[in-house]
């Protein structure tokens, strides 16, 4: 009989607050309805958290929700909001994969994939129709979310897209900006006309900074970003009259963007050539000289946020038109008392009257206009930053997510400094309000322990021993350790003791979150410790070449400043074990008979635990064996190497049983089963640096399951005394549970979908065509991608046809014969028909209607051109059935284009185009009728509505254009209520 296995699948993460893969977004808070309402709290936090994206409660700290797709394993690379609908957001995936979701429902809208990588920038439209995407693919893509389709993929430049941003010029906003265009404007958003496509402004790592007209799908100017290496951020005024991009050495870079000009090009159709619609203003330079990562205007447009890799956000400000005009005429003032004072020295009258000419604001040094305000120094290095919009205007927030798992929101006081204050009391105060940090450890996580019960774990990093609520995933206690490096729990499960790289032994108390003390074990790093099954004593591992034995014991303490004493733990120091070598990992057997050691120089040698006279010396690793463990019945030992391989050993003669190459890194931690309640007792898990976690059967040598999810090496890992599940931690700060399920797995099976995977994964590499480098790349093309999904939904359109041409012919012939003989009997159909009772054309239908709208061009591409005609015949019959007819359209203007030659070419397809146009120009017609009578009634609603109430509706958007025309002079009108 075939042995099964029990699957162990992910269940749940924890520990993770943000990851450095992503940015952070600033949202208001979510579940308070009234928008007026929503600024007053400390709003919510979304950030990427590997796969997931997770919603914070940035005031109390708590998790709100959850966003992933169990689909997709990629991790988070970008999130971006939507200002149309706050409560749209765009993720994007390692992947190259693209998900909408709604923060309502925390449920994905629609998926795209176009991308061959990772996913770097992300930007919506003004009106929130369109999306703008960046990869390390160099490529961008424009994408129609309302059609659900890729529109256009732009290819221009050479390096990873770093900053998009949608501009919307238009003949007010041109025209508001006077005959000096060149200034860069606060005064507010723009006013966007939505009626053309607008313009496209990018920023990559090849150092370029390019303007594409999406009217016309093409770059209409380029220039070079940064003069000293690649263009790492862009930043973009909220009224779109200027951008900063940022470079190395803390270099910012300011460009005035010419609206008038780019308004003129949308609405003309010759342009002069060689117009700059891009002016550089000149160059401001930060504190911290490594690269800008990230440049934030705030909504309100004045102040801009720059960061770099350091634990500094700094602030600049924009100054006011008579700010600028004060620092100029301060300046004129200086050069003036100069020129006097060379002049009384020469007696040479070199003052002109040119000199006294007021400088104009546009051609103004740009260090004059934006000036440094604070920098606000963090509590970790940062990753991205968010602008927060608070109740008032007295304080700027900031949202900072660190590289160290770690989200703090800072509150900046916009108090203008007066004239009397000295410099050193000019500088803004600000401080940290809120932060997101007790769910998570500030680094890696080197430790992971289970309670005797399996109901707690203790995680150790440095700095920081944290108690977890294994079933809910909350943290319990969090204590201030030192650089902790191993750790377990002793009986009882009410103290935890950590090794740490000081050679010391920390000792706590669970319950009070104290340390009860400190001991001076070894001069090295404790690299394991182990607690001796019988629940009384523990030896501990070092890389002072000892290891050393202590007894739990309760002892009689004095309390200071009394004569009382009360009853404390101590941990006794009884033997000391010698050795030659570092020692790496420590191992009791399970039946207390013998002690196992691994050391630095690749052997592993078992001594006797009474004696501690050498037992076995296991020689046969490559290079140092870093952990080790003993199967439950103490016949079999484990060990894990950094040479990748893991060997298993018997105990009773240190025969080496099996060796075998089990990953593609450094294998960090083995652990067996603890028990043999279903067979499983010679089972072992191993955990390594590439990622994995694989399940091995330790009597059949063979790897019965891949554990994947893990997005940076794995350090630590522990398996539950009952085996139900396993524990790890990882580099990507995440600690993941995987549970046994009831579900089994063969090993035949597991060995075929392993190669089911590597060959859909070569499949759709191969459908990826590389161009040459020397061929001549098109600035324009079509945003698709082959995916599996694509194939397989291509293959359903080409088995459909193929079922549904023989049966719609047989219908056909048969509904002929029943005119003349009605008594005909019926033909043969198939099974799906018949089963369905459709008719061929409605599963054809049904079968289309099931692929995704985004991956529909891309499996229509897979259709070979004998079957264009019978889709041409299904789609005559809906066009005359006016069954779903935008799908139709999509489907029959999609494949117009893309076999356009072949069909022109073809005799029998021209009767057939003329079907159809008839069809759907009557069906086209009646749509047009609807939507007119439609909208006539509405009309006739509103007149009605008007007559009857005495107060009126007020359309924000005219209401805007008013009072654009009207300027800033007058008096406002206000919003009238509805009654």
């Amino acid at each position: 009989m075939v042995k099964s296995y029990l699957k162990y699948e992910h269940s749940k993460t924890f520990g993770l607050i943000v990851s450095p893969s992503s940015n952070a977004l600033w949202s208001p808070d979510q579940k308070v309805q009234n928008t007026t309402l929503r600024h007053s709290g400390a709003g919510t936090a979304l950030v990427g958290a590997d796969e997931e994206v997770l919603c914070w409660d940035v005031k109390k700290g708590e998790l709100l929700s959850r966003w992933r797709d169990k689909d997709c394993a990629a991790e988070v690379t970008t999130v971006a909001r939507s200002n149309a609908d706050l409560d749209v957001f765009a993720v994007g995936y390692g992947d190259g994969s693209i998900r909408i979701w709604d923060a309502n429902i925390a449920s994905i809208i629609v998926s795209f994939n176009g991308h061959r990588s990772a996913v770097t920038v992300i930007t919506f439209s003004s009106d929130g129709s369109r999306l703008a995407s960046g990869s390390k693919d160099t490529d961008i893509i424009v994408w129609d979310l309302i059609a659900e389709i890729g529109l256009y993929k732009l290819r221009g430049h050479e390096n990873e897209i770093t900053g998009l941003q949608f501009l919307y010029p238009n003949v007010i906003n041109a025209a508001n900006e006077g005959e000096d265009n060149q200034a860069i404007s606060v005064n507010g958003d723009a006013s966007r006309n939505h009626t053309q496509p607008g313009f496209l402004l990018t920023t990559s790592k090849d150092a370029k900074i390019k303007i594409w007209d999406l009217a016309s799908q093409h770059c209409i100017e380029t220039h070079l970003a940064q003069s000293n290496g690649e263009c790492w951020a862009l930043g973009l005024s909220p009224d779109e009259s200027g951008c900063v991009t940022a470079g190395k050495d803390g270099e910012l870079r300011v460009w005035s963007i010419d609206l008038r000009g780019l308004a003129d090009f949308a609405s003309q159709i010759g342009q002069e050539v060689g117009r700059k619609y891009l002016r550089e203003r000149g160059s401001l330079q930060r504190q911290g000289k490594d690269r800008t990562i990230g440049v934030r205007f705030h909504p309100r447009g004045k102040y801009i946020a720059a960061h770099g890799s350091e634990k500094a956000i700094e602030l600049w400000r924009i100054r006011s038109e008579s700010e600028v005009q004060k620092a100029l005429a301060r300046k004129r003032k200086r050069r003036r008392e100069k020129l006097v004072a060379a002049q009384t020295e020469t007696g040479k009258n070199t003052l002109t009257n040119g000199e006294d000419n007021e400088e104009n604001i546009g051609t103004a040094d740009i260090t004059d206009v934006i000036v440094p305000y604070v920098i606000v120094r963090t509590g970790g290095k940062v990753r991205s930053v968010d602008w927060g919009l608070g109740s008032t205007n007295k304080a700027l927030h900031l949202l900072s997510a660190n590289t160290n798992n770690e989200l703090e929101l800072y509150s900046v006081s916009t108090k203008t400094p007066e004239k009397k204050k000295t410099k050193s009391e000019d500088v803004p105060e600000y401080s940290r309000t809120f932060a997101v940090d007790m769910p998570g450890h500030r680094t890696d996580v080197r430790s992971v322990a289970l309670s005797s019960d399996d109901r707690m774990l203790a995680s150790s990093s440095n700095g920081s021993l944290k108690i977890w609520n294994v079933r809910t995933q909350s943290c319990i206690r969090t204590i201030d350790c030192g650089y902790a490096l191993c750790s377990s729990f002793l009986p009882g499960d009410k103290i935890v003791v950590v090794g740490n790289r000081n050679g010391e032994l920390e000792v706590f108390d669970i319950a009070s979150s104290t340390l009860i003390e400190t001991v001076k074990a070894h001069e090295g790093p404790i690299w394991t410790l182990h607690t001796h099954p019988d629940g009384k004593s523990m030896a501990t591992g070092s890389a002072d070449k000892s290891a050393k034995f202590f007894n739990f014991e309760v002892v009689e303490g004095e309390i200071q400043g009394t004569r009382r004493t009360s009853p404390r733990f101590k941990l006794v120091h009884t033997r000391t074990l010698k050795v030659s070598d570092d020692i790496l990992s420590l191992r009791f057997s399970p039946d207390s008979r013998l002690v196992a050691l691994s050391l630095l120089d690749n052997t592993v040698k078992v001594f006797f635990v009474d004696s501690l006279k050498l037992f076995l010396n296991l020689y046969g690793h490559k290079l140092p064996v870093l952990n080790m463990d003993i199967s439950y019945d103490s016949k079999l030992i484990v060990t894990c190497s950094a040479d990748k391989n893991v060997r298993i050993w018997g105990l009773d003669f240190g025969d080496c049983h099996k060796a075998f190459f089990a990953h593609q890194d450094s294998i960090m931690q083995v652990a067996f089963v603890p028990h043999n309640q279903d067979g499983n007792g010679h089972h072992f898990f191993s955990a390594s640096k590439d990622r994995m976690i694989k399940y091995w059967d330790g009597d059949k040598f063979e790897q019965i399951q891949k554990l994947e999810g893990h997005h940076g090496e794995i350090w630590a890992m522990t398996v539950s005394r009952t085996g139900e599940f396993l524990v790890t931690a990882s580099h990507d700060k995440s600690i993941r549970i995987w549970h046994q399920t009831d579900e089994q797995i063969f090993l035949e099976e597991e060995r075929e979908k392993e190669l089911e995977e590597l060959y859909e994964n070569t499949l759709t590499t191969s459908l990826e065509q590389d161009e040459e480098p020397s061929a001549e790349r098109n600035e324009v093309v079509a945003a698709s991608k082959q995916t599996t999904e694509t194939l397989m939904a291509g293959e359903k359109i080409v088995e459909a046809l193929e079922i549904g041409m023989p049966d719609l012919e047989a219908m056909r012939e048969w509904s002929q014969a029943k005119v003349m003989q009605p008594k005909t009997a019926a033909p043969d159909r198939h099974p799906i028909f018949l089963y369905s009772n459709t008719s061929a054309e409605a599963h054809v239908l049904s079968v289309i209607q099931k692929i995704q709208a985004a991956a529909l061009q891309d499996a229509l591409l897979v259709l070979p051109f004998n079957q264009v005609t019978a889709l041409f015949t299904f789609l005559q019959i809906w066009a005359e059935k006016q069954w779903n007819i935008p799908l139709t359209c999509r489907v029959l203007f999609f494949m117009l284009k893309i076999h356009h030659k072949q069909i022109v070419a073809s005799k029998t397809m021209r009767p057939m185009l003329d079907g159809i146009r008839q069809h759907l120009r009557r069906a086209l017609q009646r749509q047009k009728d609807e939507m007119g009578f439609n909208l006539a009634a509405l009309n006739f609603v509103g007149t009605r509505i008007k007559e009857k109430v005495s107060k009126d509706y007020v359309d924000e958007a005219m209401w805007e254009e008013e009072e654009e025309k009207i300027g800033k002079g007058k008096k406002k009108r206000a919003f009238v209520d509805v009654a």
